[in-house]
């Protein structure tokens, strides 16, 4: 298989080649103005006008942090099943996958950083929110599985709604049965970095995501179990100014640093290189 049939077109605006001619310049959701698809790309798909941080598919992700053509995927084939029978839920997975290209949620594999080899694993918001159900959890836990056999490095990208509703309580065990995965990676004296995107909610934040040795996050990105109207509504009362935002997470030590995109992959390397990587 060619490596570039592993990197597949998306349907939006930012990144689709086809749509490059068509569409010049798109409108920032922030500041309202707009601006040059070319200027985005070239800017890390940071607004250049206001430094809107654009959402990043997982495969353009691995790509913006690891070391040209090192990528190699894992378990690409594994798919949700409908294994409760859950009304519609055939074709909701059905539309994540067109709107997506993805088979899942998130995307495992191996790669270098700086010529340090590691694991990887990005979760793609395009595919149901980046949901975790019983394909997700299996593809994680595999990877952590792996990478303690071979005493690799883990990195880690979240972006999730939480846990995928159409699977019940297979999908809440996910939960345990990637932590458990990341406690014997951890007991063997093998690094995690987890990279917190936004959002970062649900069971997704309340397991894995905040399980690294090194937690960095993204600037502006929401981290939390639920969602602020939800908490409002059971403590009724108005939430202070940058509840659940990475810079609020980090004054109350849950983030060791906040960092920018363009800073990422070095920011990393460095990591790795201080761990002996």
């Amino acid at each position: 298989m060619e490596l570039k049939s592993l990197f597949l077109k998306v349907n939006n605006e930012l990144e689709n080649t086809e749509n490059r001619r068509v569409s010049r310049k798109i409108t920032c959701k922030k500041c309202g103005k707009q601006v040059s698809v070319s200027k985005i790309r070239k800017n890390f798909f940071i607004c250049p006008e206001c430094g809107h941080y654009f959402p990043v598919r997982a495969r353009r992700r691995i790509l913006m942090l690891t070391d040209k053509r090192s990528f190699v995927e894992m378990d690409r084939d594994l798919e949700s099943k409908n294994i409760l029978s859950f009304p519609e839920y055939e074709e909701k997975i059905l539309a994540a996958k067109e709107k997506s290209r993805e088979n899942e949620g998130v995307i495992c594999g191996t790669a270098t950083i700086g010529g340090s080899k590691v694991c990887i694993f990005a979760m793609d918001g395009n595919f149901m929110m980046g949901s975790m159900g019983a394909v997700v959890g299996e593809k994680i836990t595999r990877l952590f599985e792996y990478a303690t056999k071979e005493s690799l490095p883990v990195i880690g990208v979240t972006v999730s709604g939480g846990a995928r509703m159409q699977e019940g309580m297979v999908s809440l065990m996910q939960m345990s049965k990637v932590s458990a995965a990341v406690k014997r990676h951890d007991s063997k004296g093998n690094l995690y970095i987890v990279l917190l995107t936004n959002p970062t909610t649900g069971g997704v934040d309340a397991s894995f995501a905040m399980l690294g040795d090194i937690t960095l996050a993204e600037p502006g990105a929401r981290v939390g179990f639920a969602g602020p109207r939800v908490i409002e509504k059971t403590l009724n009362q108005k939430l202070p100014e940058g509840f659940q935002k990475a810079e609020r997470v980090l004054e109350c030590g849950f983030i060791d640093e906040i960092v920018k995109r363009p800073e990422q992959k070095d920011y990393i390397d460095r990591l790795l290189k201080l761990h002996g990587m």
